[in-house]
């Protein structure tokens, strides 16, 4: 749903803290609690051609002994590293134990300048880089509705169970063009309940939309989801039971279904149908508060769209438009105006709309 032309050229007028501060207030976004910010303290940079500034220490509330560790993965990639760095930033910033939070970035080729650059904006983090062997998929992508959508790193959420190392039992998967504006702690403790996945479910979405006619319109494919109510749920945040899925063989499961799809174009959105083939219908749902997706507009257009009414823990900009594109055109939505403060990009400029 578009925002209202009304609403955006009014906000669009207001100064950058008072608009945050409307936002926070109308939509209940949470104030960061417990937060130490040793912004003081600083490690030296190293002398490289670092395109970010260097984000501040986060240090441990009182309440973090005996907390356990929490693990979050993303991929990396140069053309999102400015989404990845201000993801990274909000979630250290909403952390009432920063120190705890450990980072599994995962890419499809060595970039020493998006390492450098990760090393200088935040030299006090935790994070661990793996290699993601696109020859997994190679044969397996059919062409989706947007180019990037067809990306082999767009997949590695699929084999995040046999990249990350054994001892690791649980996974926050993240996409990197959202912000975090409650302490992730919450998701990450949700209890799966025997679950593999959990995640905000919309079952309110049509979901027929997701897979083609010829899917549907096979007798045997389309009884994929007899005995569950399947509903939508957006892969870009989730939380994984690595240890179950490994066991249960779900990587397999969906590369099935990706061959099938190569046979018999039975979908169009790239990674995400095989997570519904697969697990639509069985798994934990989570507050939508922890994914106020869909900001980024549609994946054709990427037109405006405004907020949800009610709480927001998080916000992402899942869709063709992406915050920093939109800031630096001067063409903003008024919700880019709220992922701008995490932007630590040397050369933003950001204004707002008249």
């Amino acid at each position: 749903m578009a925002s209202s032309p009304t609403t955006r050229h009014r906000l669009g007028l207001l100064s950058s803290p008072f608009l945050v501060f409307f936002v926070l207030f109308h939509y209940h976004l949470p104030a960061a609690k417990g937060i130490r910010l040793a912004g003081i303290i600083r490690k030296p940079s190293p002398d490289v051609a670092n395109i970010f500034r260097e984000a501040p220490a986060f240090r441990n509330g009182d309440s973090c002994s005996g907390e356990e560790r929490i693990h979050i993965a993303m991929t990396l990639d140069s053309n999102y590293l400015r989404g990845t760095m201000a993801a990274v930033l909000s979630i250290l910033q909403h952390s009432t134990c920063p120190e705890m939070v450990e980072f599994h970035f995962l890419w499809a080729r060595f970039e020493p300048d998006v390492l450098s650059n990760i090393n200088a904006t935040f030299p006090y983090l935790k994070f661990n880089v793996y290699r993601f062997d696109s020859s997994k998929v190679r044969g397996k992508i059919s062409k989706s509705v947007r180019q990037a959508l067809d990306q082999p790193l767009n997949y590695a959420r699929i084999y995040l169970a046999d990249i990350i190392p054994s001892d690791v039992k649980r996974v926050l998967y993240l996409d990197s063009d959202l912000v975090v504006v409650d302490d992730v702690a919450k998701l990450w403790k949700v209890d799966l309940q025997g679950k593999v996945l959990a995640a905000p479910e919309y079952c309110h979405a049509n979901f027929t939309q997701y897979f083609t006619d010829v899917f549907w319109s096979d007798r045997e494919l389309s009884k994929t989801f007899g005995g569950r109510n399947p509903c939508y749920f957006n892969t870009g945040v989730m939380v994984v039971d690595v240890d179950r899925w490994r066991q249960g063989g779900y990587t397999k499961k969906m590369e099935e279904w990706m061959t099938v799809q190569k046979q018999k174009r039975i979908y169009h959105l790239g990674s995400l149908p095989p997570f519904l083939l697969v697990l639509a219908g069985d798994i934990r749902a989570v507050d939508h508060r922890w994914n106020q997706h869909g900001l980024g507009g549609d994946n054709l257009e990427g037109k405006c769209r405004s907020l949800h009414p009610g709480p927001i823990s998080l916000l992402h900009w899942s869709g063709k438009g992406k915050p920093w594109l939109r800031l630096d055109s001067r063409k903003p939505c008024t919700v880019d105006h709220l992922w701008a403060p995490y932007d630590l990009y040397r050369s933003s400029a950001h204004y707002f709309e008249e």
